[in-house]
This record gives structure tokens, sequence and C-alpha cells, in this order.
């Protein structure tokens, strides 16, 4: 049986918490199949980024080529892209499958820096994003973010924006959702302890939801209620954040 295919454009983390790991597992785990392609090295565990080596925006275009030109693509979810360079290179391609297929699902995770403030491109983070924005199906800040990247605002065009509430404070998340069918919140118990790669989990499940062919606010609703459930399960490979358990069972 054949599998829709996500095309992943992000991050290797070595301490396989985020990045491009955390991605193929969360697609795996809501049935679709992950085409990863890295577009930058990190020198990081699961609390500090220290480095990152972007790849060469030749290479990048290369698998992206190959890939591309081989397998059908159902949805593709961008993460960092670590360089200016990186973030044209992959503009050109995603505008040339935008041409071939205007409906493909693109989610976007705006990722400007770790959770602890540590920068994950070699150049502006922002600048990467807003080259890449356009594209976008759906893009997934949180508060900074969206406040960093004018998306905490009534939605004005371009892609639909769930809003993030990871980074407030009391008993709930609330995350926002706001399109061109108006708005709508979805509330999660806050759970304790701090958590390495939700927001990746968060993005690379919904992008598998929609390649499976679910609407937009079914896959948001799944998307979230799978993360929950991961955070809710996550475990700890060492002193300080805790990884999410990815093949944890659904919640709906």
């Amino acid at each position: 049986m054949r599998r829709p295919c996500v095309l992943v454009l992000a991050g290797l983390d070595p301490s396989g918490g985020a990045g491009i790991t955390a991605d193929v597992q969360a697609i795996a785990a809501q049935g679709a199949h992950a085409l990863p392609v890295v577009t930058a090295l990190t020198v990081q565990d699961q609390n500090r980024v220290y480095a990152v080596q972007p790849v060469d925006p030749a290479l990048l275009d290369q698998q992206l080529q190959a890939l591309t030109a081989a397998l059908p693509l159902a949805a593709v979810k961008i993460g960092i892209c670590g360089s200016l360079a990186n973030a044209a290179a992959l503009a050109t391609q995603l505008a040339a499958l935008r041409a071939r297929q205007p409906a493909l699902p693109i989610v976007l995770d705006p990722v400007l820096a770790s959770g602890r403030g540590d920068p994950l491109a070699r150049d502006d983070a922002r600048l990467a994003v807003q080259t890449l924005l356009p594209l976008a199906s759906v893009v997934l800040p949180n508060g900074p973010e969206a406040a960093a990247l004018g998306l905490d605002g009534p939605w004005q065009g371009g892609p639909e924006v769930l809003q993030t509430g990871g980074h407030g404070d009391g008993p709930e998340v609330c995350n926002r959702w706001r399109g061109p069918h108006g708005e709508r919140s979805w509330r999660w118990p806050r759970l304790d302890g701090e958590f390495h790669g939700s927001g990746c989990t968060l993005a690379a499940s919904l992008a598998a939801c929609l390649a499976l062919g679910e609407p937009l606010d079914a896959a948001l609703q799944a998307a979230q209620a799978y993360t929950h459930a991961t955070l809710a399960g996550a475990y700890a490979i060492g002193p300080g954040q805790r990884i999410p358990e990815r093949w944890c069972e659904k919640e709906i």
C-alpha cells in the first residue's frame, strides 16, 4: 500500500529530541512517510544549542530536485533553514512545486531561536522565515515568534495562523487559529516541566494529517491532540527538558 509522502526540511538535532528526528517520528506516527532533507547540522543537547552549520544550498537544491522528480508529494513541513541562502534556495524550489501543485499543503514552523533563546541560523532567522512565509499554507508561531513576524493581530491574508500558547502562563495553554473563515481557539491543560521538540511535533503531525487528506480544521484538532498526548507521556534522557513520546496512542 502506498503511503503519502511529506517532504521535511529541517535541521539535525544530535540529541534526537527536536528537528528532523522529531519530524520523522511524528509523521510516521500518523501513518504517512517522511522525506527528510537536512538543512543544517547543529551542536546541541536537549537543553541548549551551541552552534549551527548550514548545509550547502547547492546540495539542498540537488536533493530537492531528485525527490520531487521521483516522488509525488502530499505535503511539506519546513523547520529551520540555517541561513538566508538556504531560505532562498528552498523558496525557489517551493515556488516551482506550488506552480505544479497549487493545493499542496506547506506547513511552516517559523523557528527564530531555541526555547532558551539560542540562535538557530547563521544569518537573521526572521528574514529567512519571511522569505518562505508567502509560500506557506499554514504557519505555527509561538507568542514571541508571532509578535516578531507581525502575525499576532487579526488575519490579514496569506497563510493561516495557528498561534500556540505554550509560552504563556496559567493552568491552560490556548492555541488560536486565524484564517479566512474567522477565528477559533483550543484550550489544553498546561503540563508541568519543559519539553524539547514540541513545536516540531505539532507542525510535522499537522503536515502528515493534511497529507492524509484531512481538512484543515480536523487536521489542526488531531495534531494538537496528538502533540498534547506526546507531552503528557514525555520521558527524560538527562537533566532538564523532556522528550515527547511520539509513539503514544492518539487522543481526539
